[in-house]
């Protein structure tokens, strides 16, 4: 397992608190309330880990193919329907939503190799992921990947907690399947909208990961 460079900034900043909440309580707390010392000690230090654990990248074995969707983000799957495109296609296609809480691994992989031919951010609000309009309504940026004469979409929504989606790509590069497309710091969700013809390997509940799972095959 390593830690993303996205996470460098904040885990400091973090340990610095922790080191001064501590410090704090040690020197005003310990000789009078020492069950109280040692709680806020537990309970930061417990914080500290969530912090460094959002920011993980676990190793694994990840799935290469060239007619297969990769999942590009661990979670939930919490939606697949018909949907009318509302961005860069104007013809129906398939959604596949995946809710990434805030345990989830953030790091947001390329489900296909190609060439990236849209590359768009949004400004919106901040619903929670699993609403049905966050996928319009909220922060958001939009990826179009196109891989021998076929495109599939890839949306970043930010959610209730999610204030900051990083996306490492830009119109005109050629990507990789897995290689990092970006990250969304603190629980979020990740559309995916797929041709009609492709055939969905994710049922409503799985729990893909990212750069792992076969979403769908087209």
């Amino acid at each position: 397992m390593t830690i993303h460079k996205e996470g460098y900034t904040s885990i400091a900043v973090a340990a610095i608190i922790f080191g001064i909440i501590n410090l704090l309580s040690f020197y005003f707390l310990s000789f009078n309330y020492p069950l109280l010392t040692g709680l806020i000690s537990i309970v930061t230090l417990g914080l500290l880990i969530f912090i460094i654990s959002f920011f993980r990248i676990p190793n694994r074995t990840l799935t290469y193919s060239d007619n297969q969707i990769i999942a590009p983000a661990d979670g939930t799957v919490v939606a697949i329907e018909e949907v009318q495109a509302d961005e860069y296609f104007t013809d129906r296609r398939i959604q596949v939503s995946i809710f990434m809480s805030p345990l989830n691994v953030h790091v947001n992989r390329n489900p296909v190799t190609g060439d990236v031919v849209y590359n768009q951010y949004h400004k919106g609000k901040y619903l929670v992921a699993w609403h049905p309009k966050s996928s319009t309504e909220n922060e958001r940026h939009t990826t179009v990947y196109r891989k021998g004469g076929k495109e599939v979409l890839t949306k970043q929504i930010a959610g209730a907690l999610a204030k900051r989606i990083v996306n490492y790509l830009k119109a005109g590069q050629q990507v990789k399947q897995n290689e990092e497309m970006g990250f969304i710091k603190f629980g979020s969700r990740v559309d995916l909208l797929l041709p009609l013809d492709a055939k969905v390997k994710v049922k409503i509940g799985d729990k893909p990961q990212g750069g792992v799972t076969v979403v769908a095959e087209w």
